[in-house]
């Protein structure tokens, strides 16, 4: 009916208020405002994690190999993986997760050792 009345060259009447389209805008806004928000933190805390690596590290790769880090370079990674001890370069970009830090092996074995000691005694 409006666009008829469009076609014709009348102006349509005003039907109600505009106060649910602006908050209809608003929430669109603020949904990809917060999404984005949560996207940039997961970004942020991905390139610290892959930034913070150590040798020694165990990791999983995007494509679900697990190796342990024994280099690491700017933009790549040689990790080693199986009982044969196969290296493989990666880019940092394809590393999902950091699964056991060589500084939290290295705390259990001492903390290891230390007990071993005490139960000697």
């Amino acid at each position: 009916m409006i666009f008829l009345k469009l076609l014709e060259g009348e102006a349509p009447a005003p039907t109600g208020s505009i106060i649910p389209t602006i908050l209809m805008v608003v929430a669109v806004v603020a949904v990809f405002f917060f999404m984005n928000r949560s996207q940039k933190k997961q970004e942020r805390e991905a390139n610290d994690m892959r930034n913070s690596l150590m040798i020694g590290d165990e990791i999983t790769t995007i494509g679900g190999i697990i190796g342990r880090v024994v280099k690491v370079t700017e933009e790549t990674v040689v990790i080693e993986t199986g009982k044969d001890r196969t290296k493989l370069h990666i880019l940092k970009n394809a590393i999902r997760s950091v699964d056991v830090h060589a500084a939290d092996t290295v705390e259990a074995a001492e903390k290891a050792a230390k007990n071993e000691e005490k139960s000697d005694k």
